[in-house]
């Protein structure tokens, strides 16, 4: 006990010393290096890149290229095609010839792999900008697209968030089909498998029905050299002002980079000049994602203050500090002053709805999301703010009617948007990723109910039916559940044995024991969990792969929450799992982990937080603690 109660304070130690002044904490989100070599070719694109100490991207881009000559689209996958194709691009931008040793290795690798033309769409559309792939093997998009009425179910509103944010300015880009010239030059012919006049730039045909889909991209390049496109001048300037209007004044759209890149091109389609407001504040805006070191560059894909703050409450109560401390008050009301009180886009589905989320940044106020805001909601439940307290309780209510306004038809809740489930868009040659829509998910629906349970909400008993009945269905043979924000079954199995343990626990017993189980039979010798996000691939690998810290706390949370609801706990399991936490500890009260445990698009785009090792080992502990207090244990 004397150790686990050290490991405790030490963490929060650890956790509470890197808290910003203003009261948020915030971490580094890591991805690939494809952001970092899409922000050099923008920079190259607008001429702004002598303004920026780019050279230093060419170190970190140096950095990250792996044995075999590839850049891996996560830690340790052996390497990927398309983000080597684009660290090659970044760094033949930034003037690396391609005799460089390193250049060298990394051509063999790409042209093992098929080279640019067994790309993803996005990567060759990246090169066609610059001249170095052709825009007839690029899917076409017609501007029209952007004047379908809601109503029709066929709109931008029935794409994600992220997709919408990305492809209405897209729509300006593929109408355009620019060719910027740059400095250096580049071709990457050298990494063409084909000589020239065997190159089929042509989009791969999927399966089935949604072969019409190659055949409407034939209709619409068609068109395009008819100069016949039907409404082409209204539709881009419907998406030239919604791209000016989804701006933050901070420059932001969507809080993403590939959302604001994109934007930033359509301005540059359009002729906006560098000095123009919207591109100035634009630029400053992809800077903020930038974190720059001594000798290297890198940009992130996204910032995660709202949600790095609000897990880090949790996990510093659950393992008790006290809710009145001043580091939790001065987190209490940051958090409150970040709510968002404008309609966004989720208001198309959703009208009648008073706004009332939080969102994953510092400025997002289109795209709340559900998952952030019931973790904020169940932070600033277990928090006192003093003299904000009945501020607190007003923010609060009014986030829960929006969450709960936010139940799709099946039952669960999605991240952004109500009922955006229109599968069919992933099968669009352009939507290549298959992360074009926004369905309700088991871990979203989970983080809800666990929010129901903790805050003793009343939800409508036909509410909360749908969403139990949601969960069970989603339950798959082996006992787990899929983890769509997490990786992977491990994930979506924790979260879904807090939620029913404290909103089902008689009704669920079955399904609680079952998910028990399973996290149990995949713990690994060394006492910890992990798995690997080969796991969205290759689904027999759920639950496999080397031990974690953020992996075996998000076991450790479910197996406590599944033995309060059994009365029955898996000593052995849980008494392991807490001592591979006590051992990985460094003495700074810190954890280390190489490997990527947050998703972004399964299969297409992994995250890594860098709080995850920090903040859910500390919940794990303090629950266990918590637990071995109540039960006397030795």
């Amino acid at each position: 006990m004397e150790d686990l109660n050290q490991a405790i304070q030490n963490s929060q130690r650890y956790l509470l010393s890197i808290q910003n002044p203003a009261g948020y904490w915030w971490a580094e989100l890591e991805s690939n290096v494809t952001m970092t070599a899409e922000v050099v070719l923008l920079h190259k694109i607008w001429g702004t890149d002598t303004q920026r100490p780019l050279a230093k991207a060419e170190t970190y881009i140096r950095s990250q290229q792996r044995s075999h000559g590839g850049w891996e689209l996560f830690y340790g996958d052996g390497g990927e095609l398309s983000t080597s194709i684009e660290a090659y691009l970044g760094l033949r931008l930034l003037g690396v010839p391609p005799t460089d040793p390193q250049l060298v290795a990394a051509r063999e690798f790409i042209l093992q792999r098929g080279g640019i033309t067994r790309a993803r769409v996005f990567t060759k559309l990246h090169l066609a900008l610059i001249g170095c792939y052709p825009w007839e093997g690029i899917p076409s998009l017609p501007a029209w697209f952007m004047l379908i009425p809601p109503q029709t179910g066929l709109s931008i509103y029935e794409m994600s968030s992220w997709a919408r944010g990305s492809t209405v300015p897209l729509l300006i880009v593929l109408d355009r089909k620019p060719v910027f010239p740059v400095r250096p030059g580049v071709t990457l012919e050298e990494l063409y498998r084909e000589p020239p006049g065997e190159r089929r730039y042509e989009l791969p045909p999927t399966h089935a029905w949604t072969d019409v889909f190659l055949v409407l991209d034939g209709l619409f390049k068609l068109g395009e050299r008819l100069d016949f496109v039907p409404l082409r001048t209204a539709g881009l300037q419907a998406a030239e002002k919604w791209i000016l209007e989804h701006q933050e004044a901070t420059g932001d759209w969507g809080g993403i980079i590939p959302a604001m890149l994109n934007s930033l091109l359509a301005l540059r389609c359009l002729d906006y000049h560098p000095q123009a407001p919207e591109v100035h504040r634009g630029l400053a805006a992809v800077d903020r994602f930038v974190i720059e070191t001594d000798t290297t560059y890198r940009v992130q894909p996204c910032v995660s203050p709202v949600w790095d703050t609000a897990l880090v409450v949790r996990a510093l109560v659950d393992s008790g500090l006290a809710p009145d401390h001043p580091s939790l008050v001065k987190a209490g009301h940051w958090l409150l002053q970040e709510q968002i009180l404008d309609p966004g886009d989720w208001s198309v589905k959703n009208p009648t709805t008073r706004p009332g989320g939080w969102a994953f940044e510092f400025q997002n106020r289109f795209y709340p999301d559900v998952d952030d805001s019931a973790v904020v909601i169940m932070a600033l439940e277990a928090i006192a703010v003093g003299e904000e307290e009945a501020r607190k309780r007003q923010a609060m209510e009014r986030g829960l009617d929006w969450v709960f306004s936010m139940q799709c038809s099946p039952g669960g809740w999605a991240a952004f948007d109500l009922d955006n489930n229109a599968d069919w868009l992933n099968d669009l040659p352009y939507g290549d990723l298959r992360a074009m829509i926004d369905p309700n998910t088991a871990d979203v629906t989970a983080r809800v109910l666990e929010m129901v349970g903790r805050l003793g909400y009343a939800l409508s008993p036909d509410r909360l039916e749908r969403a139990i009945d949601y969960l069970r269905r989603e339950q798959l043979p082996a006992g787990c559940w899929f983890g769509r924000w997490g990786v992977n079954y491990i994930y979506g199995t924790s979260g879904v044995l807090v939620a029913l343990a404290l909103g089902a626990p008689q009704v669920c017993r079955l399904e609680i024991g079952r998910g028990a189980e399973w996290l149990v039979s995949c713990q690994n010798p060394d006492g910890g969990w992990g798995e690997t996000c080969q796991s969205y691939t290759h689904p027999h690998l759920k639950g496999q792969g080397p031990s974690t810290a953020s992996q075996t706390a998000w076991a450790l949370i479910g197996l406590l929450a599944a033995g309060d609801a059994l009365g029955s706990y898996q000593v052995s399991a849980l008494n392991q799992g807490v001592t591979y936490l006590l051992k990985t500890q460094t003495p700074e009260g810190t954890w280390d982990e190489a490997y990527f445990t947050g998703t972004g698009f399964p299969g297409h785009f992994y995250l890594k937080y860098h709080l995850y090792q920090q903040h859910f080992p500390l919940t794990a502990l303090g629950r266990y603690r918590a637990l071995r207090q109540q039960l006397d244990w030795e």
